[in-house]
């Protein structure tokens, strides 16, 4: 008689980009897979971001790449402003960000999450609008009760629910101990498209501040985005939008261009994000049976353009890694073949901060010199930190 195996029961939380795709790859792996997220459904639509490197070639093996590339923006143009809203100079995006034209990807958020949810949505069971309550370790697994009540036992728990993660609070202790802050605030939010732009964001800059509007195709609608230095985090803020829409309005109250309007279009949107300008450094992702994944465990900031990749790439090589090895060689394993990956990513912010957010004129005008030099430069290689991981190949399941 043959005995069977009991598949090994994980939880995780977050269903964003690091959970569905940890979910995806550990269900490969043969485990049986729950994922709990706080909110009632996907989040559609949002900002868009980028998807490069090691990264492209998980959600390749995801089988998911054709339906990205159909849903891929195509941004033609990024002009910068100087401060009287006159022109600084008009550049490919790739020019700055370091991308690689007709390779990486640049999708909607919402499109990403729908496609990494329809891969997997079939096999693990997803739990919306509920969240970990309290979870207690012990030598034979992790009970967990949730908010919306009832109890389980898992054998491990993951934590993907973001750089605020409740999860790794619980677990790690708060979050102030490993939270960097870079020295900048902003806030995204969805206005009407009354500027005739198409494929471009236009970017006006002073010192220390930063106002963008961003055009993903001929819709509507565009993304507003505004930034500001600010010495200190504005923890206080993070709790409260009312909070959050008055400390923007009184930074931007006497900026020029476009500004005032796009004040007047964040008081009354619905979808505004604000956060801190931030990264998350941890001298280790695990304790005991909980595991951190994605921005919970290493957010490296929108500086460095690549949280959604590490998110991808970090899932991937978490589940890798516990294919066919126990939770305490298998964490192991993540952080040995995972970590030099993502301190090289993290170590992008300098880059970022210097060449979108200067805080002072003179650094500001050597920006903009550099960027009128940008014209006559061809749309350079991808930079080696985001292909600095080579991905192993899946273990096949019996």
């Amino acid at each position: 008689m043959t005995r069977t195996t009991r598949r090994r029961e994980v939880l995780i939380s977050g269903a964003s980009i690091a959970g569905p795709t940890l979910a995806y790859w550990l269900n490969r792996y043969g485990y049986e897979v729950t994922v709990v997220e706080k909110a009632g459904t996907l989040r559609s639509g949002g900002y868009p971001i980028d998807v490069r490197g090691t990264a492209l070639e998980v959600i390749r093996r995801m089988g998911v790449l054709p339906r990205l590339r159909e849903a891929h923006i195509d941004l033609r143009r990024l002009t910068f402003l100087g401060g009287d809203g006159g022109q600084v100079a008009s550049v490919h995006p790739h020019s700055v960000t370091g991308g690689v034209e007709g390779h990486d990807l640049e999708v909607r958020r919402g499109d990403l999450t729908d496609a990494l949810y329809t891969a997997v949505r079939d096999d693990v069971e997803f739990l919306f609008n509920d969240s970990i309550d309290t979870l207690v370790q012990s030598d034979h697994g992790v009970d967990v009760t949730f908010h919306g009540g009832g109890s389980r036992r898992f054998d491990m728990v993951f934590a993907a629910d973001g750089m605020h993660s409740r999860t790794r609070e619980m677990v790690f202790g708060p979050e102030e101990q490993f939270h960097r802050y870079l020295g900048y605030c902003f806030a995204v939010f969805t206005m009407r498209n009354t500027f005739g732009l198409s494929h471009e964001t236009v970017m006006w800059n002073t010192p220390g501040r930063a106002a963008a509007l961003y055009a993903v195709g001929d819709h509507d609608d565009v993304h507003a985005f505004l930034n500001f230095a600010r010495p200190q985090s504005p923890f206080e803020a993070f709790p409260d939008p009312k909070a959050q829409r008055a400390l923007v309005a009184d930074v931007f109250a006497d900026a020029g261009w476009e500004v005032p309007g796009m004040l007047a279009a964040m008081h009354d949107a619905d979808d505004v994000f604000f956060d801190a300008v931030s990264q998350i450094r941890m001298p280790r992702w695990s304790s005991g049976r909980v595991a951190l994944v994605g921005d919970s465990a290493y957010a490296p900031s929108f500086l460095t353009g690549q949280g959604t990749s590490l998110a991808l790439a970090g899932a991937y090589m978490l589940a890798a890694s516990l294919a066919d090895r126990d939770h305490t060689a298998g964490f192991a394993a993540y952080e040995r073949d995972t970590r030099e990956f993502v301190t090289l990513n993290q170590g992008l912010v300098g880059e970022g901060g210097a060449t979108l957010f200067p805080t002072t004129a003179e650094a500001l005008e050597q920006r903009n010199e550099r960027l009128r030099g940008l014209r006559a430069i061809p749309t350079p290689e991808g930079r080696p930190a985001h292909s600095a991981l080579t991905l192993p190949e899946p273990t096949p399941t019996a």
